[in-house]
């Protein structure tokens, strides 16, 4: 199916983690600008984006840290297309290498993984909220009997 979207779409970016480093690099950039929660949140998702490097270099054989570190390294530098060299065991320009990867395929990886993402959130905020009701109501139905110690084996003559 890659071929064919490739036959179809002309449109091409670099492979082996090359796109998903820039776009880390960018939203670390990005999140930089911005203040509170929400830089946490787009550094975690700048994060998400280097596990695909970090993956190709793991399944290579390779030293994972090392080759993220170079790749950071090298996409700080200018470096836009530079990706895991599974052959040299490196790093390496990928469009120069011919590894490419259609457009469309990555952004639908992107935005289906994202969407995944958002999905699990909301479920997981949903079970949270009905907990802390409950929380909240068993509380309030104990909060009525005032101070002292409970009564124990019903009431006291």
């Amino acid at each position: 199916m890659i071929v064919r979207r490739a036959r179809k779409h002309s449109n091409v970016v670099g492979g082996g983690g090359a796109a998903e480093m820039e776009v880390s690099k960018f939203l670390r950039e990005h999140s930089r600008s911005i203040q509170g929660k929400q830089q946490l949140i787009i550094n975690a998702y700048a994060k998400a984006f280097e596990i695909i490097p970090a993956l190709i270099s793991e399944n290579a054989g390779f030293d994972s840290t090392d080759i993220l570190n170079k790749l950071r390294q090298k996409h700080a530098q200018g470096g836009t297309w530079f990706g895991v060299d599974i052959e040299k065991e490196g790093i390496c320009d990928t469009f120069e290498s011919f590894v490419w990867e259609p457009t469309l395929v990555k952004t639908n990886a992107v935005v289906a993984a994202t969407e995944a993402c958002c999905m699990i959130l909301s479920v997981d905020v949903t079970i949270k909220a009905e907990s802390s009701q409950q929380e909240q109501q068993q509380q309030m139905a104990g909060a009525g009997r005032g101070r002292g110690m409970p009564m124990r084996g019903g009431m006291r003559r």
